[in-house]
């Protein structure tokens, strides 16, 4: 699957467009299955390389499709990205926390159970899922911190970046531009701070159970980097796993219409359930 295949996939249009901020770029897509709730969510985070130019909420509307009729209740956010006024740092991830903390404003009108929040990101929306899913380990002081952040049940990276210091040069060529440093406003080396507060792997223990998904051809995340977050995580206390898919490679493991979805699905729905392995 080539990029840009993922927004030519059918889709439904959402049951609701909620603004949670100011910007044109904070809004979610909220898909309601039938009945009176209340439902589990899934927050759903697109990809892109972090750029505007490159990929918007349609991405993962097929997937929000697929889950609402298992049933889930689907939260497919927007955000800020690079390229955009008040994308990067600390913008892009200021956003994704407003856009999950916005659930409790969304749930009493909508059925919607907060309780049962998983996070589900695709590539560079992966990196954001995990974060977002781990935040409340960031310093007070942090140009990132949220106060009170919303408790999720759990998280599904799908081949996102887990620790942004490492791989920049691979990763910001698969991109074609210098997404990374762009969206940090600088190097590691010049800003370590910002780097240790966006990155999942510097924040564990999360405190929330993982999976880290990728298929065995993917070339944004080196696997090798997502074993030893996986070892580093389950060393620190939590509940971390890799699933490596035979035969695919980064784009199928967000389509619902690729043979991948089942354990994609299965690992959704088994993160709502409680003690998720």
């Amino acid at each position: 699957m080539a990029p840009g295949e993922l927004e030519k996939l059918p889709s439904q249009p959402p049951d609701h467009r909620v603004s949670y901020g100011g910007d044109s770029s904070q809004y979610g897509e909220l898909r309601l299955p039938t009945g009176p709730g209340p439902h589990p969510v899934a927050v759903l985070i697109h990809g892109g390389c972090f750029k505007a130019a490159y990929a918007t909420l349609r991405d993962l509307a097929p997937m929000a499709d697929a889950l609402k009729s298992d049933g889930i209740a689907t939260w497919n956010i927007e955000y800020r990205r690079v390229g955009q006024p008040g994308g990067g740092w600390p913008g892009t991830y200021l956003d994704v926390g407003q856009a999950v903390d916005h659930l409790r404003k969304l749930a009493p009108q909508h059925g919607l159970d907060t309780n049962r929040v998983v996070i589900v990101g695709h590539s560079a929306g992966g990196h954001l899922a995990m974060w977002v899913a781990g935040r409340a380990r960031l310093p007070d002081e942090s140009a990132i911190h949220s106060a009170h952040p919303l408790s999720v049940r759990g998280v599904l990276d799908l081949a996102g970046p887990l620790d942004l210091s490492q791989n920049i040069a691979g990763y910001e060529g698969l991109c074609r531009d210098t997404v990374i440093t762009s969206l940090l406003g600088g190097s590691p080396a010049t800003a370590a701070e910002r780097y240790a507060q966006a990155s999942p792997r510097q924040l564990v223990p999360l405190g929330v159970p993982q999976v880290i998904l990728m298929g065995e051809h993917e070339d944004f995340v080196p696997r090798a980097l997502a074993e030893e977050y996986v070892r580093a995580a389950t060393q620190a206390g939590d509940q971390a796993r890799l699933i490596v898919i035979p035969a695919v490679g980064h784009f199928e493991i967000a389509s619902p219409k690729a043979s991948t979805w089942p354990q994609v699905e299965s690992v959704i729905k088994s993160l709502l359930q409680p003690n998720s392995p």
